[in-house]
């Protein structure tokens, strides 16, 4: 895994200076601490003849696969095409041995010199060809064009600034504020989204002007001019009606063979093991493909609630794995610090707590391993698909009934300050029955609803904000699965949203901190289509999700792990915010400074804070916002 930024030119006033990109190159070397090169070619103006522009590539190495051979910036053999690359390409063999047949001729081992080939037989169509992770940039110099590209599934991330005679790239936002005059304005409906999603969602990034590529999508610059497209759109509203067992039998061979795609290593390889079912499975079908035992990770915290390492343990002793188990106590203070730097925008969701010190407590024992991410939104495997369900149910009652339903005397039933008690989501649910299922959707989701934003706001925030709804990013993706059931539609746009913008970020910004590599093998695109082409009542029914990977991987699973409760991947933000934090967020969210920004009426954020701190409510959700948010801008725009 790596870490790439470069830039583009035609405006000699905008050229990406030798000593820029070394900065550029140098702030990302928590990505790839084994290696890294640049490659400058300089604005030129020929007689007669096209212009050049001027092109720096820049790249830090982890070294994977090829060690000894995989040097970047890499070139074909006459320097007419270069390529930055960051993830692995698992069909890297096959699609080398096709290209060899063909005439090519490749000096090293890497699935770096793949694309260099692949892109010269088929330009941007070479996109439909590569099974993996990836974000990466082609300079092709015969055409004077620039080709960025993202993975399917957002594993990669890739952020870009378009601006007349320039376009920059990276994997990070913090190399391309590495360059002299690039601006750090808030944009505020980013702002605004942020509030609503914990995260920033694609193409937006906190900084106006500066965007995200999103996922399976590519962006191509030519004479000057951006376009974007879409590489990969699989049809979400096709159902494949073929019985149950043929289905489990395909899904257990593709996740079979994504699994062994992904152990392609020439360094230590091991898992994150959470004692949850995917996590499971996929070490399960680890240790059928290796003859080593598997190496797996877990990790704990003093507070039972948060902590799984006893299932995860049960895991282990079943497939015999040399089992690292890690028990820390979060410092709250210190963590948060180093957050705000390595995530480069504001980004709320507090399991980057644990996901962090998990990565940093396995590398030190591996440089790759596999997760369980992504069976949730295949599989229907959150706990909210129930209330989607539920409220469909609802929807179908006749009016008169649903009006006596969520009528107001539900509000009688006493409140619980605690975010998950049963009282505390049976109101939420309730209170938000009358909306469409959408907006009904978004508020179940949204940290601060559109309510409790328009309360927070100053009247000058207000003005700020663009007459748009940040339900349209939802909306969005919805639209791709309009045909299908609730459940569906609503764990099919969570993979398009939620998966990449938060999930993904989070794993990869957490792992790459520590220079550790991890591969998602249930986001195999073909897994991916396969189970977006399930019926729903394969996966979900009876109130529970993931019912057809419980049967067909029944071996793997100890049976306490498939009857449990999933569990949250998260920390004790409620004790925090009465304990550790309690202190710095008042002087930190009431200070003069924050207060200046204009951004947030301070009496509203005094509420929160004495509501929260009183026990009368747990607002640490968004108080935990809040102060990402503000430390973010002290370290980022101050």
């Amino acid at each position: 895994m790596c870490g790439i930024t470069g830039g583009i030119w035609t405006e000699p006033g905008l050229s990406v200076e030798a000593a820029t990109l070394e900065r550029m190159v140098d702030v990302l070397a928590h990505r790839g601490p084994d290696d890294s090169g640049t490659y400058v070619s300089e604005y030129r103006v020929r007689p007669g003849r096209e212009t050049m522009p001027g092109v720096a590539l820049g790249h830090r190495r982890l070294s994977i696969i090829g060690l000894a051979t995989g040097h970047q910036p890499m070139a074909n053999e006459d320097e007419s095409v270069w390529v930055v690359f960051n993830g692995e390409i698992y069909n890297f063999g096959r699609l080398r041995r096709r290209l060899e047949g063909s005439g090519h001729r490749f000096r090293t081992e890497s699935d770096t010199e793949v694309l260099v080939h692949l892109y010269e037989d088929e330009g941007r169509d070479m996109l439909g060809h590569l099974e993996g992770m990836f974000s990466f940039a082609v300079w092709d110099a015969r055409r004077c064009q620039l080709l960025l590209a993202r993975d399917r599934l957002g594993q990669k991330p890739l952020v870009y600034r378009h601006e007349p005679g320039r376009l920059l790239f990276a994997s990070e936002l913090k190399s391309l504020l590495e360059v002299p005059g690039v601006p750090r304005r808030i944009d505020p409906q980013a702002l605004d989204e942020y509030l609503a999603y914990q995260y920033v969602p694609h193409p937006r990034t906190i900084l106006e002007g500066i965007h995200k590529l999103p996922p399976a999508h590519w962006a191509l610059w030519r004479d000057g001019r951006l376009e974007t497209g879409c590489y990969w759109r699989p049809d979400f509203n096709r159902v494949d009606r073929r019985p149950r067992q043929e289905m489990a039998d395909e899904l257990r061979k593709t996740l079979t063979d994504a699994v062994q795609k992904r152990l392609q290593s020439e360094v230590p390889l091991g898992a994150f093991l959470s004692g949850g079912v995917d996590s499971t499975i996929v070490v399960g079908l680890m240790k059928d493909l290796t003859d080593e035992p598997v190496r797996t990770f877990s990790i704990g915290f003093p507070v039972a609630e948060y902590d799984e390492t006893r299932y995860a343990r049960l895991a282990a002793e079943q497939f015999g794995t040399v089992h690292e188990e890690f028990r820390v106590e979060p410092d709250a203070v210190d963590v948060l610090d180093k957050l705000v730097w390595h995530f480069d925008e504001p980004f709320a969701d507090s399991s980057a707590v644990p996901t962090w010190y998990v990565a940093q407590l396995t590398r030190q024992h591996v440089t790759v391993a596999l997760t369980g991410d992504g069976g949730d939104e295949l599989f229907a495997g959150y706990p909210r698909y129930r209330a989607v369900a539920l409220a469909s149910r609802f929807d179908r009652l006749p009016a008169g009934l649903r009006s006596v339903l969520a009528g107001r005397y539900w509000q009688l039933l006493p409140s619980s300050p605690r975010q998950k008690s049963i009282i505390r989501r049976g109101k939420r649910f309730v209170e938000v029955l009358r909306q469409t299922p959408w907006r009904r959707y978004f508020d179940w989701i949204s940290i601060f609803n559109e309510a409790q934003r328009a309360a927070l706001y100053t009247d000058e925030m207000v003005g700020s904000l663009p007459d748009a709804d940040p339900i349209q990013f939802l909306l969005l993706a919805a639209a791709r699965s309009a045909g299908r059931d609730p459940v569906t539609q609503t764990s099919l746009t969570d993979l398009l949203t939620y998966l990449p913008c938060d999930l993904m970020t989070k794993v990869d910004i957490a792992s790459m901190a520590h220079g550790l590599e991890c591969r998602q093998p249930f986001l195999d695109h073909r897994v991916v289509e396969l189970a977006a082409r399930m019926p729903v009542v394969y996966k979900y029914r009876r109130n529970r999700g993931k019912r057809i990977l419980l049967e067909t991987f029944a071996d793997l699973i100890p049976r306490p792990i498939r009857r449990r409760r999933k569990m949250g991947f998260g920390v004790p933000l409620d004790a925090w915010f009465r304990g550790p934090l309690s202190g710095m967020a008042r002087a930190v969210l009431l200070d003069t400074r924050t207060t200046a920004r204009g951004y947030f009426r301070p009496e509203t954020v005094t509420a929160l804070l004495d509501d929260h701190q009183s026990g009368r409510f747990d607002h640490s959700y968004r108080l935990w916002s809040l102060l990402v948010l503000e430390l973010w801008q002290r370290r980022w725009l101050d």
